[in-house]
């Protein structure tokens, strides 16, 4: 048997799921594509995790745009970080080209020209469905991670929102936390000393001003009301098509710890809300991080273990997450064991620190027989990667350079016109971009200073009117009446005397 034949048979044999799936495009050998070979990925293993790797300008967005409108296809849902703001054209057709054409016929796939069902949602000042969380849903411990906080003060956050709980205080936003924060250790310092013990005014100190550095990266634009539900990330179209959610985050590109926060309560409240699936058929949702070392960058030791145990805990909810990155390296080591699904665009060599990094990539992937591959990760064209999937077992299936199909919807972006008239048509955003501002924490607790200011001033002004009072009583004591004092003086009472004996005489 050939070489060629040989090749072509393990592909065959290593990627022909039984149950659904998605076709990524066709195995390509020495450079050539075999017709007819396609690489397809079972869609039962998509909540094992994925990475998404490849230099700048290799196709490692469209790649994410094929898949993604794949999913929806087969009526699973997806959530993707738009950092770039090149993702809103899967909201319409593709324009076609010649050599879209061509490249299909090579795949030996047909090529048709789809819109997937997009909704275009946001986390700060850009058009889209609003995403807000409250500070309560984040919990102490989560919160205490994002602030990088030390354990006194993360102690200190958890009495905090335990005062909050017993006196039905609500934790909405970050003026919220900060003005218990300055409660405790003001106004209400003998209140938490009596129930929660003695808080230290360095330590608060200290937390506020984590606070306000979240603030500065615009984080008050994301707590609040109203709460954005998770379960609005499941929805379908009237005809079974997942729905393709996209964040626009074009603007937080130089804010990582927003996009951290945001990412992580997100990862969080799916985790909480959605209930253990078991081993389905399918997702019940994926979500595509772009830009993932925005994530781990600036991430603390405590967050990165945060994110770690939530990556391997949630694809039992059926949850797939997929990290769209540069190189691997980007992701860390923990998190890189658990991706079953990896997608190496080319990497370029420039350096030796370059070609260094390209042999370490290389060996994250299953040895191949037909492949040297660190020198194929050279020479890999744009719209052209290395495969390695899981099967049905989640064993993995053979490693697959890959020429790809081309994306069904739309390579460029939607027009401004098209976008405003996309999230106008969303019922989603006549639900969350109402502006909620109902009675929280910061109000309760300044109408309960204010309240106790005023029974100070008035107190004072009672002890200034009685200390007035006893100091007027004491004046009038000691000055007598005149005519009392003539009435009772010794002269006036012998001259009395002196007419009375005379007169008996």
């Amino acid at each position: 048997m050939s070489k060629q034949a040989q090749f072509e048979q393990s592909i065959l044999e290593g990627y022909s799921p039984k149950g659904e799936f998605i076709i990524m495009g066709a195995a390509m050998l020495d450079g050539q594509a075999i017709t007819g070979a396609h690489v397809k990925i079972p869609l039962k293993t998509m909540n094992r995790h994925g990475l998404i790797a490849g230099a700048t300008g290799t196709g490692k967005t469209k790649t994410l745009q094929i898949i993604a409108e794949q999913l929806s296809q087969q009526g699973v849902p997806t959530l993707l970080m738009d950092i770039k703001g090149d993702l809103s054209g899967i909201a319409a057709e593709s324009a076609g080209h010649v050599k879209i054409d061509d490249r299909h016929a090579i795949i030996g796939l047909p090529f048709k020209k789809r819109a997937s069902p997009v909704e275009i949602l946001t986390i700060s000042d850009q058009a889209g469905v609003r995403m807000r969380a409250t500070v309560s849903e984040f919990g102490p411990v989560l919160l205490s991670r994002i602030l990088d906080v030390t354990e006194t003060q993360a102690g200190i956050i958890s009495v905090v929102f335990k005062y909050c709980d017993d006196n039905k205080l609500p934790l909405l936003d970050l003026n919220d936390l900060k003005k218990v924060l300055q409660y405790a250790t003001g106004t209400g310092k003998d209140e938490f000393q009596a129930e929660y013990g003695r808080i230290s005014t360095s330590s608060t100190g200290a937390i506020l001003r984590k606070l306000v550095e979240l603030e500065q990266q615009g984080a008050e634009l994301f707590f609040g009301e109203r709460s954005f539900e998770v379960k609005d990330l499941v929805r379908k179209d009237k005809n079974g098509h997942g729905y393709v959610n996209v964040i626009r985050l074009t603007d937080i590109q130089d804010r990582p710890k927003l996009f951290s926060t945001f990412m992580l309560s997100l990862l969080a409240e799916i985790y909480s809300t959605f209930p253990e699936q078991g081993d389905a058929d399918k997702p019940e949702l994926v979500l595509f991080i772009d830009e993932a070392h925005l994530i781990f960058d600036e991430a603390s030791k405590a967050l990165l273990n945060q994110i770690e145990s939530i990556v391997k805990l949630i694809r039992s909810k059926g949850i797939g997450i997929y990290f769209v990155t540069q190189n691997p390296t980007d992701i860390p080591e923990g998190v890189l064991s658990q991706l079953g699904l990896k997608i190496q665009h080319a990497l370029r060599a420039f350096t030796a620190k370059d070609r260094k990094a390209i042999k370490l990539t290389a060996q994250n992937y299953p040895i191949s027989e037909f492949y040297d591959t660190a020198e194929v990760l050279t020479s890999l064209g744009i719209g052209e990667a290395f495969i390695s999937a899981l099967d049905e077992k989640g064993r993995p299936s053979p490693l697959a350079a890959t020429l790809l199909r081309a994306p069904e919807s739309r390579m460029d972006i939607l027009t401004d016109r098209e976008l405003d008239d996309l999230i106008a048509d969303s019922p989603l955003t006549d639900k969350y971009n109402e502006t909620i501002n109902r009675e929280s924490a910061e109000e309760i607790l300044q109408a309960k200073i204010e309240e106790a200011h005023a029974d100070d001033i008035k107190e004072k002004a009672q002890q200034e009117r009685a200390k007035t009072s006893s100091s007027r009583s004491r004046r009038t004591s000691t000055r007598q009446n005149p005519i009392i004092k003539v009435l009772t003086s010794a002269s006036f009472i012998r001259g009395v005397m002196g007419i009375l004996g005379k007169a008996l005489k």
